[in-house]
């Protein structure tokens, strides 16, 4: 059994069934490879500890700053940054929306995950920001523009899970970026305002 097909995909299976049912603090390892039918071995060969079974390893920072260094070098900004969000989403998401649904409301429950979660985010600004600079830009516009990447991605992932009639996904990004625009003409300064 323990080099079954997709054992990290039952796993996870598992788990978060269990995390439905009685709670993510009262999971416990055995229980979620004897519900999935496989040993402790096969869950830390895929897993550091439970919560990774929600966050995964580096996978999204990682491919995201691949996106982000294959993107076609006349794109702007925030177009580079829309391109590798909806690559994200359909990759990783779409197909996906009562899981995501779940593990979003389970985040959201429990305070070590929120932690988790936010440095998860943190770690997604680093590889944008460093994608960014690898392109060429400035560090505080690589700086500025994977903050409001990862700001959209968030609030994306959480009005998209929270919606059970949602549209796709990227539909949603798009919204989020369309409001983003309209507070940034908002905020723009007079010519007689000081600026410091």
């Amino acid at each position: 059994m323990r080099w079954a097909p997709d054992a990290r995909g039952r796993l996870q299976g598992a788990a978060l069934d269990l995390f439905s049912e009685q709670g993510y603090a009262a999971t416990t390892v055995p229980q979620i490879t004897a519900r999935a039918g496989l040993t402790t071995r096969t869950f830390f060969r895929h897993f550091a500890d439970k919560r990774e079974v929600i966050f995964g390893g580096d996978e999204i920072p990682e491919r995201a700053a691949r996106m982000i260094a294959a993107a076609p070098a006349e794109l702007a900004h925030m177009e580079v940054i829309r391109l590798v969000l909806h690559r994200v989403a359909q990759e990783q998401f779409e197909g996906h929306h009562e899981q995501t649904a779940e593990i979003r409301t389970l985040i959201h429950a429990n305070d070590s995950l929120r932690d988790r979660d936010a440095r998860k985010r943190d770690d997604m600004v680093r590889a944008v920001r460093a994608a960014f600079i690898e392109r060429g830009e400035p560090p505080l516009t690589a700086t500025v523009v994977a903050e409001l990447g990862i700001l959209v991605f968030q609030v994306s992932l959480d009005e998209w899970a929270a919606d059970p009639d949602a549209p796709p996904m990227t539909a949603v990004i798009d919204a989020v970026m369309h409001r983003l625009g309209d507070l940034s003409l908002s905020l723009r300064p007079s010519a007689a305002e000081p600026l410091g």
